[in-house]
This record gives C-alpha cells, structure tokens and sequence, in this order.
C-alpha cells in the first residue's frame, strides 16, 4: 500500500503538468484579455497597449509565455489576477473557505441523507417508502440546479420566510473572526452562537440544492448494493449460524455496500467544490465557483489558470484519499 501511495504522489505533478498545459493553450483560444486590463477607451491607444502587454507579460510568443508561467509555477507563484490585481494564491485562500463550508454542508446532505434513504429503500423494498426515496432521488439527480435553487428560493424565502435568502451573512452583520474563512466554524471557535445560527441557517438551503443530486445518486447506489449483498451467500451462512440481522446487516452487508459509495462521494467531494458555480451564483456565496465565473468573463488567465489547477489538484487528492480508504475497507485491496 506504501509503494502504491507513493507512486500516486510522483504520478500527481505529471498530471498536473498535463492540465495545466492543455488549460494554458486551450483558454488562449478564448480571445485576448487586453480590453479586461486597459478599457475600452485605453484598447484604441497603441502605446497603452503595448505597455500593457510588457506588464502583463503578452508580449511574447505563446510558448515563451507557457515556459515564463511554469517557471513561476514552480516556485509557487500562480501570478497576478488581472480583476482584482492580487496575487490569485491569495484570491483562491480567501475564496476556497467558502466554496469548502459549501461542499461540506452538501456533502452531508447528499452523503449522510443518501445512505439513510438507500438503506431505508432496500430495508422497505416494495413498499410505498421504497417508492417515494425513490421518486426524490430521480428528482434530484433529474432536476437542473438552477431550477431548484429559484423555486426553493421562492417558496422557502419569497414566499413563507421559513429560510433567510442569498448571502453568507445577513445585511450589516460583520463576519466572524477569520480563523478558517468557514463563517459557521469561525462563528462556533469565536464563541459567538447567536451568528452561528445565523449563518448554519444560510447555510442550509444552498447546501441542500448543491447535495440533492448526490443525495439521489448516494441513494440509488446504496438500495441497489444492500439488496445485491442480502442475497449473497455470505449473508445466508451468517444467518445460518445464528447472527442476528441486525449484526448481520451493520457488520456484513453495510460494510461490503460502502465500496463502491466511497468512490462515489470520494469523486463528488471534489466535483462539489469546483463545481458549485451555479449555486454560488444564485445564492450570492462568494466562493470560488463565483471567483472563476468573474475570471472567465474577463479573460482573466492567471486566475483561471489557477481555479483550473486547484481544482485539479481536488479531483487527484480525493482520489487518492478514496483509494487509500479502499484499501483500510476492503483487505482484498491491500493484498494486490
């Protein structure tokens, strides 16, 4: 399992390099971004141009360009955001708490929500809970988040008040002492329980439309493994001799049924923190999905050149963290 570790981890920069070299060549496709950095007004005025060009470092030829960024790379440095004129390290640490709070709260609904339901479906298979789980799971993963975040915005916000609408923090409320960025987690180590509250209830909605697609998935995934393993023969052994089912379910059926749904949110950690744009949009969260949105826009390279590797560097991360759990789950693993 060491030897497997570690060549994952001399494998990571390869692939990264490979990422970040078809985002580098791929986004220059998309236009030039020197009316982003000098204005409408200033792109008709040759020397503003080409001042702004040395500035920025579009002077040269694209793969002098490429071999100046990954030289940066290497040290660390991402460059300069042409939007907000910081470096885009600091754009994506400020940002990444809140897209991280984000995933976990939808990570909870649609993990934790989705094995409850799965196993609930398979232990009443047939029965009209079985057909309801299984209705809102296909909802879920049916239904266009955007669409679900305005009729839930609607209904729970407009209309009944029952939630509080977009934003992290209520109007003329100054967040909490920065220790994580995630305002709940900042609000709990503060102390501060009235704010914790407030923003674990701004919270909810937002992490719910982001996890309900997962939470269908988790659901179907985990009713369709429980009802394959009850019908094993190991199962039939364990009950021959005697088991209770319970401990036969906890101990025999539940744990081979985590397999493939540790791959499944493994992979959906990653997907939910890069891929949040819509509801960070929606819901006024300013994270990183937001923050790529904005850079896009603008043409702004460094900045997309950076939510590309951070997210890359994720989707790498979770899975080997997901195939390292793989291994602690299943013994068959570690013995290949």
């Amino acid at each position: 399992m060491s030897r497997y570790i570690f060549r994952r981890l001399v494998a990571m920069p390869l692939v990264l390099l490979g990422i970040v070299t078809l985002t580098f060549f791929a986004s220059r496709l998309a236009g030039d971004p020197i009316v982003s950095i000098v204005g409408l007004r200033g792109a008709g005025n040759a020397d503003t141009v080409a001042a702004a060009r040395a500035k920025w470092g579009l002077d040269g030829s694209i793969i002098h360009q490429y071999l100046v960024y990954l030289s940066h790379l290497v040290r660390g440095d991402l460059g300069i955001s042409i939007t907000t004129r910081q470096s885009v390290v600091s754009d994506i640490a400020r940002k990444l708490p809140a897209t991280g709070e984000l995933a976990i709260g939808a990570m909870l609904f649609g993990g934790v929500g989705g094995v409850l339901l799965g196993v609930l479906a398979a232990a009443r298979k047939g029965r009209w809970v079985d057909s309801v789980i299984r209705g809102f799971a296909v909802a879920g993963a049916s239904l266009p988040v955007f669409w679900t975040a305005l009729v839930l915005l609607f209904f729970l916000y407009a209309k009944t008040g029952w939630l509080p609408g977009p934003g992290r923090l209520p109007a003329r409320i100054d967040p909490p002492l920065h220790r994580t960025g995630m305002y709940t987690v900042d609000a709990l180590l503060s102390g501060n329980f009235t704010l914790f509250r407030q923003t674990l209830m701004r919270l909810l909605l937002p992490s719910f439309v982001l996890g309900w697609a997962l939470m269908g998935g988790v659901a179907r995934t985990v009713r369709a493994t429980v009802l394959d393993e009850l019908h094993s023969d190991y199962v039939r052994t364990a009950r021959s001799k005697g088991i209770s089912e319970r401990a036969v379910f906890i101990g025999h059926v539940l744990r081979n049924a985590m397999l493939p749904i540790l791959t499944l949110l493994g992979l959906s950690f990653a997907s939910l923190l890069t891929g949040a744009v819509l509801v960070e949009n929606i819901f006024s969260w300013n994270g990183l999905g937001q923050y790529t949105v904005h850079a896009a826009q603008a043409l702004d390279y460094p900045a997309l050149y950076g939510t590309c590797m951070t997210g890359a560097l994720m989707f790498l991360t979770a899975n080997l963290v997901t195939d390292i759990l793989y291994g602690i789950v299943d013994p068959k693993v570690r013995l290949t």
